[in-house]
């Protein structure tokens, strides 16, 4: 098992991971996201190879103030293999090299088995709500 940076020779890789375990919405280009994470020097992509293929990946980044994970993601068909707190343990380390106090992340409250996941890394559901507001047309033409 090998964790390391995104490549772009990955991005085809990672888009269908991404989709395979449900990550993906229409109105969310996954594309335009890693082209967006690539450009940054506040954010990376991490993915987890094992014999030339993609398995796991993790998007990580800061603002500055704290850290932030996104896409994490195991391939369905490796999942209890540990994979998932192998790429959320280097996410973590990438924070702490930029010196984040603090790791956030997004879950869907209908995600049982994720926030389970989680919670069993040290996580817990902070007292915020997420708001948001679309600063350009959805992918899908929705507002």
């Amino acid at each position: 098992m090998l964790i390391r940076s995104f490549e772009s020779k990955d991005q085809e890789s990672v888009v269908a991971l991404w989709e395979s375990c449900g990550l993906t919405r229409p109105w969310n280009d996954p594309n335009d996201d890693i082209e967006r994470a690539v450009r940054s020097r506040e954010s990376e992509i991490l993915v987890t190879e094992i014999q030339g293929q993609i398995v796991a990946s993790a998007m990580v980044g800061h603002d500055g103030h704290r850290g932030w994970m996104y896409y994490v993601a195991v391939d369905p068909n490796r999942r209890d293999e540990g994979l998932g707190r192998a790429i959320v343990e280097a996410a973590e380390a990438w924070l702490t090299a930029r010196s984040m106090p603090k790791s956030m992340l997004m879950v869907r409250s209908s995600n049982l088995p994720v926030i389970d996941f989680y919670a069993k890394q040290g996580y817990k559901a902070s007292d915020v709500v997420v708001l948001e507001k679309w600063l350009v047309q959805k992918k899908d033409g929705s507002t």
